[in-house]
């Protein structure tokens, strides 16, 4: 460090330049000096050299010893201290607009109502700022930051680290506002086939689905993507509660319900926030839960064709919407995607409404 600091047309000076000035004045070493002063040469050297804040005792004692006031000491301290936080503020918004550049504005503007603030760029990284409550907008450049989550790209760049943990401090501050009670795991199980019959509910399986899950201390997060992020899902325990995070990346509802159950597979396995460790159980545990084994190896087994009676017939036989089948028969490449017509008529897209 440095016993003054010059920032624009402003300087301060730490109170060690001055106690440099009066000791050089006075004849006397540093040693002496200190002796005087009833401290040690050590404390007086890294106050000179700017390397220690004056203490409190310090202070009294030089004020004894030169009959100054200790407020004038204090006050010297807090000039330099305030305008080093300046200095070190300034310097943390240039490394901020680094980071906000892999950040879309219009994210916020478009979904979260910010207003439009064109070319204001340092009031752009203000709100933001504020809105996901963080010091500063490159601690977003931490991969775990808040959740070791879970990407569906194996190699994440700057942009999708810093975009994906966007999406994750916004869930994470709707699950601490949110008002639910505790996690209560035996709830959790017992509603979830309930959760299962609302995939056919198309236009109201979204708010259910979160009310449901509330109750048994689940807060659903549902967030719009974020373009350049990396990340699908993720779980928290936060303040008691259990936070469950799911985008609409592909927009399909299909898509959605396996993302879902995917991470309550995490959750009922108390794997929460972690990454590549259990990813194939809680893969496995949503094929399951969303399609019974038995019934779909005996209904692929005996099919003579996966066309849109079929598919219907079977969905409704275990009572699950056939966009759900169809999605499981599509990964399998048992139909093709260029089946345009069928996908169409069976698959229902999915977009972000805020609740």
């Amino acid at each position: 460090m440095s016993n003054y600091i010059e920032y624009g047309d402003k300087v301060a000076f730490h109170p060690g330049y001055y106690i440099k000035e009066i000791i050089d004045e006075s004849g006397l070493t540093q040693a002496d000096f200190a002796r005087r002063l009833g401290t040690t040469p050590k404390n007086i050297s890294v106050l000179i050299k700017g390397d220690q804040a004056l203490s409190v005792d310090i202070a009294n004692k030089l004020s004894r010893m030169l009959g100054t006031s200790i407020s004038y000491w204090m006050n010297l301290q807090l000039a330099y201290d305030e305008l080093n936080a300046e200095f070190m503020r300034l310097q943390d918004l240039e490394k901020e607009r680094e980071t906000f550049k892999m950040i879309d504005y219009g994210y916020f503007r478009d979904n979260m109502g910010f207003p439009d603030l064109p070319r204001k760029v340092d009031e752009q990284i203000d709100r933001v700022r504020k809105f996901l409550e963080v010091a500063s907008l490159t601690v977003l450049e931490e991969k775990d930051l808040a959740v070791d989550f879970r990407s569906y790209k194996e190699d994440l760049s700057r942009s999708n680290i810093i975009n994906s943990n966007v999406m994750l401090q916004i869930a994470i501050n709707e699950t601490l506002e949110a008002k639910i009670p505790q996690y209560d795991k035996k709830k959790f199980e017992n509603c979830l086939d309930y959760v299962l019959q609302l995939t056919k509910k198309h236009d109201a399986f979204l708010p259910e689905t979160k009310e449901v899950l509330g109750e048994a201390g689940v807060y659903l997060a549902v967030l719009p993507n974020m373009k350049n992020s990396g990340i699908s899902g993720a779980t928290k325990r936060v303040n008691g509660k259990v936070m469950i995070f799911v985008n609409d990346r592909r927009h399909y509802e299909d898509t959605f319900w396996f993302t879902l159950f995917h991470e309550i597979g995490h959750v009922l396995n108390g794997n929460l926030g972690a990454t590549s460790e259990r990813e194939a159980e809680a893969d496995e545990f949503a094929r399951r839960k969303l399609i019974p084994e038995d019934k779909y190896i005996d209904f692929v087994a005996n099919c003579d064709s996966f066309n849109e009676r079929n598919i219907k017939k079977f969905a409704d036989s275990i009572d699950r919407d056939p966009g759900i089948v169809l999605g499981r028969l599509l990964i399998e490449h048992k139909v093709a995607y260029s089946d345009i017509r069928l996908c169409n008529r069976l698959r229902h897209t999915f977009e972000y409404i805020k609740l």
